[in-house]
């Protein structure tokens, strides 16, 4: 979703340009990147690399 379209009802501008702090607000909810401020692709990677830790440990385990 982008707010380049979308207008603030409380300063009537553009939302995008960031005018008050309504604006700044909702741009920053709508321009929220996951979890802590990390991207999605970060994330995916930290679990792919989570799961690749515990099935070497296991696996090392083993022998």
């Amino acid at each position: 979703m982008s707010c380049e379209h979308l207008i603030c009802a409380a300063c009537a501008g553009p939302v995008v340009e960031g005018r008050c702090p309504v604006c700044r607000e909702g741009r920053a909810k709508v321009h929220h990147h996951g979890f802590g401020g990390l991207s999605p692709v970060v994330i995916g990677l930290l679990v792919v690399l989570v799961i690749a830790l515990a099935a070497l440990s296991h696996l090392s385990g083993q022998g």
